[in-house]
């Protein structure tokens, strides 16, 4: 099958597959939306057969567009979304539970306030909140009867554990860096944790064996792609954006501007502890031996700019953001909190609601739109605070992800970060780390400094005039973060938050 790597990268919004030639570049990209569901306030939910036929459906149309087959097949996911299927037929037994779901935000609450944080953060190195597998695992286990009903024919797993299944035809395994954003792994040990698991009443035989993320795990099935193609790599989409972006050194930091916005720091050979409310997690596991980043995470960019499109028809297309961006000398003194579904990282605040500050008659779509841009860099800006305080101060930060193509964007970060922006020409690294472990795993490549050759030519944003802005910005900021921050009942008494 010669030397070329496919890779499917199954995101949240959409599904595509991509073929690499061995020097990183594109020969074929198919790619494919998937429909989201919002069956009730603060549930968000995925067909699981959707994701597999249309995931299918890629890989078959890049393979059919560069006839000649794969050497490696490489998988790289949405983290944190759960599917549960038979393991007898393969078929979903359920809607699949999207990492941007809330519904067991109160249950997340609780346990907070029993005191079981403490040891989910020191196993796991993730906190109690929604957003994790562990809870939407065990509240689809109490309310889907069918799937207590199925005992032992139940598996459940992340995307990429759904994925590999359907395309052998029955292997269930998982990755460690999915494995690690369930809060349910041990990750200093690399394995499943019998107090985690205990403490969602979970089985652990309904989940699959955690893997490296790199080596040869099984083949597809012939009658699928047309081919016997080794399943080579995997890895949950920040990590696998952060190997593309070659952060392998200590301090190396890079941001993916997708969906939501992810900012993990490469910090070594073993788990770092945060007293600032990030997360430590696998951030790669090669031949058994685990590295580790601190990670902040972001619910809401790229789909603030979808929604104003989809729901306020405000612009026609994500690219109008920029050219309107650069309509208008400065903000208007408006501000924008994006927190659509709640407020991830450094607040971890799942109740609370967006808010746009300080409109105006003079108000109109180029402002809004500015400050639905800048609300990117001032939530980049909170998490560097956090990594600093954490120990893990940003030299530089590498961009990525379909909204780090907006130069306007890429410019911001750098004038409030007061740090260079890295841009890789190929901005879509997440796909390119999965076909970097993918060689690896098939014997293209026998490091990842090698297979680093992949990422190419860089672009690099200087902090520039803007950065003048910087004080009067964050300080409107806090001010609108402030509003969204009082707690509801804080709120009803007229006081501040807690």
């Amino acid at each position: 099958m010669g030397d070329r790597l496919l890779v499917i990268d199954e995101g949240t919004t959409s599904t595509r597959a991509m073929l690499f030639d061995p020097a990183g570049g594109r020969l074929a990209v198919d790619q494919r939306e998937l429909t989201q569901s919002y069956p009730a306030h603060g549930r968000v939910e995925h067909d699981a057969e959707e994701i597999w036929e249309r995931s299918l459906a890629c890989a078959r149309s890049v393979l059919a567009a560069e006839p000649g087959g794969a050497a490696a097949l490489g998988l790289t996911n949405q983290r944190e979304t759960v599917v549960f299927w038979s393991r007898r037929t393969g078929r979903a037994l359920s809607p699949a539970i999207v990492w941007q779901d809330r519904r067991t935000a109160a249950r997340c609450e609780r346990m907070r306030e029993a005191g079981h944080e403490p040891l989910v953060q020191a196993r796991s190195g993730l906190l109690l909140d929604p957003y994790f597998s562990a809870s939407k695992i065990a509240w689809a286990l109490d309310h889907w009867p069918q799937l207590r009903e199925a005992g032992d024919d139940l598996c459940a797993g992340t995307v990429e554990s759904w994925l590999v299944f359907r395309l052998t035809g029955g292997l269930h395994v998982s990755d460690s860096t999915n494995a690690s954003r369930t809060g349910l792994m041990d990750i200093a040990r690399g394995r499943w944790d019998d107090e985690l698991l205990a403490l969602w009443s979970i089985d652990r035989r309904i989940l699959p064996e955690i893997v490296d993320c790199a080596g040869r795990f099984g083949e597809t099935r012939v009658d699928l792609v047309g081919a016997s193609i080794p399943i080579c790599g995997m890895a949950g989409d920040q990590q696998a954006a952060a190997i593309g972006q070659a952060c392998f050194a200590d301090g190396d930091t890079k941001a993916t501007y997708g969906t939501g916005a992810f900012v993990l720091t490469h910090t070594g050979a073993a788990p770092r502890s945060s007293r600032h409310r990030l997360l430590s997690t696998v951030a790669w596991q090669l031949d058994g031996v685990r590295a580790y980043a601190l990670e902040g995470s972001i619910f809401t960019a790229g789909s603030l700019v979808k929604w104003l499109r989809d729901s306020l028809g405000l612009i026609g297309s994500a690219a109008e953001t920029e050219a309107l961006a650069r309509q208008v000398p400065d903000n208007g003194g408006v501000f924008f909190v994006p927190a659509l579904s709640g407020l991830g990282a450094p607040h971890w605040r799942p109740e609370a609601r967006g808010a746009i500050v300080g409109l105006g008659f003079d108000t109109g779509r180029a402002q809004l739109a500015r400050a639905a841009l800048e609300a990117m860099a001032h939530q980049t800006h909170d998490l560097m605070t956090a990594f600093a305080a954490d120990g893990a101060a940003w030299s530089s930060l590498r961009v990525d992800g379909g909204m780090a193509a907006n130069d306007w964007l890429a410019q911001d970060l750098a004038d409030m970060l007061g740090l260079p922006v890295e841009r890789p020409d190929h901005v879509e690294t997440t796909a390119l780390g999965a076909a970097m472990l993918a060689g690896i795993g098939g014997g293209l490549f026998g490091s990842l400094e090698e297979a680093a050759g992949l990422r190419g030519a860089v672009r690099v944003f200087a902090p520039g005039e803007g950065a003048a802005t910087r004080p009067r910005r964050l300080a409107g900021w806090r001010d609108a973060l402030g509003r969204v921050l009082v707690s509801p009942a804080a709120l009803a008494a007229g006081g501040p938050a807690s």
